[in-house]
This record gives structure tokens, C-alpha cells and sequence, in this order.
């Protein structure tokens, strides 16, 4: 018979051993269920274009002030026509709920919160010091990463960190909302100058095949669909929504024709708030995505009725760069990723 203190230093022992074996046993279950639930890709090359203020569907009550509904309007041929047949689009896409004005919306894309400002106003003002925001993220990662910023019409190119709203509309450009992104709100932050840059370049870095792997575009004020907005070029169409609509024509095609595109890219158009009254005031929003990956392929539409928000936008990038942790609302557990619009056939290794 074994000596009781051998049996009790036995037990000890096994129960030592196996503390680790089933800490790791822990850890590979739970890598197992992150694998199983990661957006599975093929996808290297992101771009988002970010239009302005107009519901895709609603009362039109935005039309009033120049922001009619996008879907059926004769001022948005483009969107209708070509786009609308082409590409994966979302009927039930909304900003988040009580989400105005634009910077707000803007923040949310880029961190799952409007950290309590329901303003416009100057990055400075804002002071946002978290680092919780996708642009960290993507850098944190090692993942190359650029906001292409439009001068608004009539503005030399800028070559510093624009903070206000003498070279381009601030609030559109979201990098440069966080103080990590801007040396401290500082104009002439390298990190800044190196990744926020004049939208032209996007053709230059097409040329070279030198592309971010994520992509953000704000076209200027007269080319977005924003209402009110004056002067803008006298060859271009008067009405704000014309004038984006064709915009969009002759710009989504610099990103679709080139090869990052075609062998590993994604293009997603949506727009940042619903304009129109009521029910209506959070949208639905337009959002279409091009890709080789998407249902459809790029040369036939696709629909769903499936419930989204910026949230989706966000939860659904993170995932495709592989992204930790979630950030803000794109965690809640309620929000769904846009992997509908996907063939995940075509996407998987």
C-alpha cells in the first residue's frame, strides 16, 4: 500500500500537469472558434468611397433642400443604371440610429462611436484621444493604410495634415479626428502627411502598384451629393446629386480597372446619413459593393433586405484584415457582417 503523502503528492502533481494541458486545450479551442467565425478572404485590397446625404429609399423629404432619394431619381443615371446592375447593393442600410450630422457618422465608420459629439467641428475641438479606431488597428497590424482627401474646389493640393477647413472638409477625413493619427493635431505630423493625402495620388499609386491595402476616399463637397454647396466647377452639372452621380462614373472605374482590384479587391459606395424626415431620417442609405468576390462578380446585381448599419461596415473590415478587437457597436453580438453579399465559395483558400 502507498504511503498517503506519496498519494496526495501524486494528485498534486497530475493536477499540475494537467492545469496547462487544459489551459492550452483552452486556447486552441477558443483560436478554433475565432477561425470558424472569421470573415474568410481573399480579400487584400479595400477602398470605400463615402457619399453625402441622401436616403437611398424613403419620403423624399430630403429633396426639398436638394438630397432627394438616390433609387428611381433621374439625377442619378449612373447609380441607377450601370452601378445598381453591377454590383451587390443593401436595401436595408441605415446610419445608426439618431446619428447626425456628417462627422459623427464618419467617426462611427471608423470606431463603432460617435464618442459623444453630434457636431461638426475641427479635430482639435473634438480632442479624441482613444486609440481604439480602425486606422490603429490597421497600423498596429502592420496592414497599409491611406485616406484620399479631395480639396475642395478651387484649393491648391495640400501637402500638410489639413486640421480645419481651409484645404478640405475635416469631417470627412477620418484619420485625422484622432490625436495618435496627428501627432496631437499637429499640421505638420509626418505620420499624417504620410497617410492623408490628395485624392489625384490614388491614380498615381494605381500606376505604380503601390496600394494601401485600405483605401478611404471623400470626394470634396461638390462632388459627394452634399446640398448647398457653391461654386464648384462651371463644366460640371449644377445639381449637387448630378454632379456625385457622375462623379462616381468617372471615378469607380479608376479602381475597378486596376489589377489589385481584379485579383484581390473590394469596392464598397455608401453614404454617410439618411436626409430624409420620420421614419425615414436614418435611411435607408445606399451602399453597393464591387468585387470579383461578390455575388454577382461585378457583372450582375445582387439584393438583400438584410438589416445594417456603420457598425456592419466596420465589423465586416475588421474582419477581412483579421482586426482585434472589435471595435465600439461593430462587438455587439446583434450586429451582422455584410458576408451575404459574398460568394464565400470564392473567397475561401
Amino acid at each position: 500500500m502507498k504511503h498517503p503523502w506519496k498519494i496526495l503528492f501524486l494528485a498534486v502533481l497530475a493536477s499540475l500537469v494537467a492545469m496547462p494541458m487544459a489551459t492550452h486545450a483552452q486556447s486552441q479551442t477558443s483560436q478554433m472558434d475565432a477561425k470558424a467565425n472569421k470573415f474568410p478572404s481573399k480579400i487584400k485590397y479595400v477602398w470605400i468611397i463615402l457619399m453625402e446625404n441622401h436616403n437611398w429609399t424613403g419620403n423624399n423629404a430630403g429633396a426639398a433642400f436638394g438630397d432627394p432619394d438616390i433609387k428611381g431619381s433621374s439625377l442619378a443615371p449612373y447609380i441607377n443604371g450601370w452601378l445598381l446592375h453591377h454590383a451587390a447593393h443593401a436595401e436595408r442600410y441605415y446610419n445608426p440610429p439618431g446619428n447626425h450630422p456628417s462627422a459623427p457618422n464618419y467617426l462611427w465608420l471608423a470606431a463603432g462611436t460617435n464618442f459623444g459629439k453630434l457636431f461638426d467641428d475641427t479635430p482639435a475641438t473634438y480632442d479624441i484621444t482613444s486609440h481604439k479606431h480602425i486606422e490603429r488597428l490597421l497600423t498596429n497590424a502592420g496592414i497599409s493604410w491611406k485616406d484620399y482627401a479631395e480639396q475642395d474646389f478651387g484649393n491648391p493640393e495640400y501637402d500638410d495634415c489639413p486640421l480645419d477647413f481651409s484645404e478640405v472638409d475635416v469631417n470627412h477625413v477620418p484619420a485625422v479626428n484622432f490625436a495618435d493619427d496627428t501627432d496631437n493635431f499637429n499640421p505638420q505630423s509626418a505620420f499624417c502627411i504620410k497617410h492623408v493625402v490628395p485624392y489625384s495620388e490614388m491614380a498615381t499609386d494605381i500606376a505604380n502598384h503601390k496600394v494601401a491595402h485600405y483605401n478611404f476616399i471623400a470626394p470634396n463637397v461638390c462632388h459627394d451629393g452634399h446640398e448647398g454647396v457653391s461654386p464648384c466647377a462651371s463644366d460640371e452639372p449644377v445639381d449637387n446629386t448630378r454632379r456625385s452621380d457622375q462623379w462616381l462614373q468617372e471615378n469607380v472605374r479608376l479602381i475597378t480597372n486596376s489589377p489589385e482590384y481584379k485579383k484581390a479587391g473590394v469596392l464598397f459606395i455608401l453614404w454617410d446619413e439618411g436626409e430624409d424626415s420620420g421614419a425615414y431620417s436614418d435611411g435607408p442609405i445606399g451602399m453597393f459593393i464591387l468585387s470579383p468576390f461578390a455575388k454577382g462578380g461585378g457583372h450582375s446585381e445582387y439584393t438583400n433586405y438584410i438589416h445594417y448599419t456603420h457598425s456592419s461596415m466596420l465589423k465586416t473590415e475588421e474582419e477581412i484584415f483579421g482586426l482585434h478587437p472589435l471595435l465600439g457597436a461593430a462587438a455587439d453580438a446583434g450586429v451582422k457582417d455584410l458576408r451575404d453579399f459574398f460568394d464565400i465559395s470564392k473567397l475561401k483558400n
